[in-house]
């Protein structure tokens, strides 16, 4: 963040004034000029003596347009530093909210001049900021500057901090729902980041809960994208997304009703329901930028973790042959696969022919996973409580074995 240094006796204030004013009216020869900066001084005086902070930013900012055309770009932030420091001095939040939404609204209005420049100014004034609120509110402002000024490659990495920076904004949820949106439309033209594209997207249609039916409707497009992204996502295998009601509502939708079908058999079924499913739709599959091949690879992955997941905790070579859909020498190949994207822990019986699995994951996590975990974790408490009596039962056993044996030596 830019720091002013003063060096003179005059206000940082009142010096970008006259400098701004020395801009404005340099066309009009001094005879005009002069009298028209000594009059703009005197006003930004006044504002200061009285405290009207809110006037001295606007006073300050009424040849923004032309700053921007005619100063350089270290005299611009030295400027701005200085407009934006305004909001510490009032003590008032509210009055602290209206000063930056209009600093903010002058910095973005031709965010296509100096988009970078501009991005810092509002980031430093975001520091200056006290109130969460107004620190959300110019934010926004940012990730709509780097939208329009095509300078998102300045803000994507502070969406690793966003976590933190909701917890300290405390917003409702409707200004969550603007932010996810807002994120993931930027991550959207990102493909590197399909990852945090399909995160931001989710909890987007999270913040869906109890509406009515029309705003539920806004979630819809959304709904649909997600969907496609999940299935996309070579590397991703697991979602809550049937639990969400954005994407319920899909299911007798007259128009997205197919889309909801097939998240249903990724996350439920195994490749079988797929390949039919495809015979079917291959024409809405392509139209979303869906690749058969791809498709395949992923479903024949899901469906090995589905047979792991079966009590016994062993899947004969035979059925992952049958259910792949796949030749005998390439059953070991996609376990190993599996194994390799985290799917599964396991150990292959190549003598019986037999995949022997330790731990699997879940595609999806509801209240029937729940409800296993917890009937698993009462057997192992069961179990470890039965070890731990066998030992005691040993030691006591031991110790009357030792006490009969010192009364027979004596």
């Amino acid at each position: 963040m830019t720091t002013i240094v003063p060096t003179s006796e005059e206000d940082p204030a009142l010096s970008v004034v006259r400098y701004t004013a020395e801009i404005s009216w340099a066309d009009a020869g001094p005879e005009v000029a002069e009298p028209q900066v000594t009059r703009l001084c005197m006003e930004a005086q006044e504002c200061m003596v009285r405290g009207r902070w809110l006037d001295l930013a606007s006073l300050m900012l009424t040849s923004a347009d032309l700053m921007f055309s005619k100063a350089s770009d270290k005299d611009l932030e030295c400027i701005f530093t200085v407009i934006c420091n305004l909001v510490a001095k009032t003590e008032s939040p509210d009055e602290a909210l209206e000063m930056a939404k209009f600093i903010s609204a002058k910095i973005t209005q031709q965010p296509n001049d100096k988009p970078a420049l501009r991005l810092k100014i509002l980031f430093n004034l975001y520091n200056l900021l006290e109130n969460p609120y107004s620190r959300f509110y110019v934010y926004m402002k940012a990730l709509n500057l780097a939208v329009n000024g095509k300078v998102t490659e300045h803000i994507i990495p502070s969406f690793k901090m966003m976590d933190c920076f909701l917890k300290e904004w405390n917003i409702g949820i409707l200004d969550q729902r603007a932010l996810y949106l807002s994120i993931s439309n930027i991550l959207k033209e990102n493909k590197s980041l399909g990852k945090d594209y399909l995160k931001f997207l989710t909890k987007y249609l999270a913040t869906f809960s109890g509406e009515d039916a029309y705003t539920m409707s806004e979630a819809k497009e959304e709904a649909v994208r997600t969907i496609i992204e999940f299935v996309r996502a070579p590397d991703m295998f697991q979602c809550d997304l049937l639990d969400m009601p954005a994407v319920g509502q899909l299911e007798k939708d007259t128009k997205y009703a197919l889309v909801y079908q097939l998240l249903k058999i990724f996350l439920t079924q195994r490749l079988d329901a797929y390949l039919d499913f495809h015979a079917a739709n291959s024409t809405l599959l392509k139209s979303y930028g869906l690749v058969h091949e791809d498709c395949i690879t992923k479903m024949r992955l899901m469906s090995l973790v589905d047979l792991g997941l079966d009590e016994s905790g062993r899947i004969p070579y035979s059925l992952i042959k049958d259910t792949l859909r796949i030749d005998d020498d390439e059953v070991e190949l996609w376990v190993v696969k599996a194994i390799t994207v985290k799917l599964m822990d396991c150990k292959m019986d190549q003598m019986n022919q037999v995949v022997i699995v330790s731990r699997c994951t879940e595609r999806v996590f509801g209240q029937q996973q729940w409800q296993n975990l917890r009937s698993k974790l009462l057997t192992w408490r069961g179990n470890i409580a039965n070890v731990i009596s066998t030992i005691q039962a040993v030691k006591v056993s031991e110790d009357g074995s030792q006490a009969m044996q010192g009364s027979t030596i004596r």
